[in-house]
């Protein structure tokens, strides 16, 4: 099942340290099979407030995304971010190909009080 780590970031501002940062990330996730699918790109706000900038990277599967989180390299660099902007990040599994919701649905209803 394919995997993303999502990061939702905030108070961005130039510093040497993030141009590095930028620099190496590809390196660090490139050995789990990780890519760039979101780059801090212009968003459009539909609900709510969204502040600041989206990335978004894939990986095969949540073992990957993992192990790229923790890995030495990646630990290595993730200080010259979060010592210059604030944010979120979450790791999250994705769904099949041929997911359906159904079960989730049944699963909504079953747990309602009856009418």
């Amino acid at each position: 099942m394919p995997a993303y780590v999502i990061a939702h970031l905030q108070d961005a501002a130039p510093h040497r340290d993030i141009a590095e940062y930028v620099e190496r990330l590809p390196a660090t996730f490139a050995p789990y099979g990780g890519r760039f699918l979101v780059h801090a790109t212009p968003h459009e706000v539909k609900e709510g407030r969204w502040p600041g900038a989206v990335v978004m990277l894939g990986f095969p599967g949540t073992a990957e995304a993992r192990a790229w989180w923790d890995s030495p390299a990646y630990q290595e660099i993730a200080p010259l971010r979060s010592r210059h902007i604030e944010g979120d990040i979450i790791l999250v599994e994705g769904v099949p190909d041929n997911y359906s919701p159904t079960g989730l649905v049944q699963a909504i209803r079953a747990s309602l009080p009856d009418a």
